[in-house]
């Protein structure tokens, strides 16, 4: 059992198995979790909002999913994984507040979702597997030796996707 390596909000990490690595609060947030199955290299990012284009402060690269998922695939790279081979789970980007109003200022969870699905898709990276949606938060944790990761909610059962 190795290290379990913690991811914030706006963060990203990387670990290679037998580590994992987690993180806590993905409300309209989404956690993206990339995979090499043959080198067992695994990251995280804990993205905030879809585009960075859309916002005057771009400092945090990894609080965009445009910019983080870039930058999560170039320390993978770096470490030894193949772009080739990785795959992706999804997990967040739940609509947190009930709201009659459908602007997208309060679809953030699912804009958060389709910009992490086109920028994977983009990327050539398929998802294997997603949670996402729903009006709860989840806390997630990622195990890069097996690709399990595992979804926790409260009131829920826990689900490993």
């Amino acid at each position: 059992m190795g290290e379990v390596i913690k991811v914030g909000m706006a963060d990203l990490k990387i670990c290679i198995s037998p580590d994992s690595i987690t993180t806590l609060g993905l409300g309209s947030c989404v956690g993206i979790a990339l995979r090499d199955p043959i080198t067992k290299i695994g990251g995280l990012a804990h993205i905030m909002l879809p585009d960075s284009t859309a916002i005057r402060n771009q400092t945090n690269i990894y609080k965009f999913a445009d910019t983080g998922i870039d930058e999560l695939v170039r320390l993978m790279v770096e470490k030894g994984a193949s772009k080739q081979r990785m795959v992706a789970k999804i997990a967040g980007g739940a609509q947190m507040f009930a709201f009659q109003n459908k602007s997208d200022l309060v679809r953030v969870g699912e804009r958060n979702v389709e910009a992490t699905k086109s920028k994977l898709k983009e990327m050539g990276i398929k998802i294997l597997a997603e949670d996402t949606g729903n009006s709860y938060g989840r806390t997630v944790i990622f195990y890069p030796e097996t690709g399990d990761y595992y979804i926790r909610a409260v009131g829920k059962s826990e689900t490993v996707i």
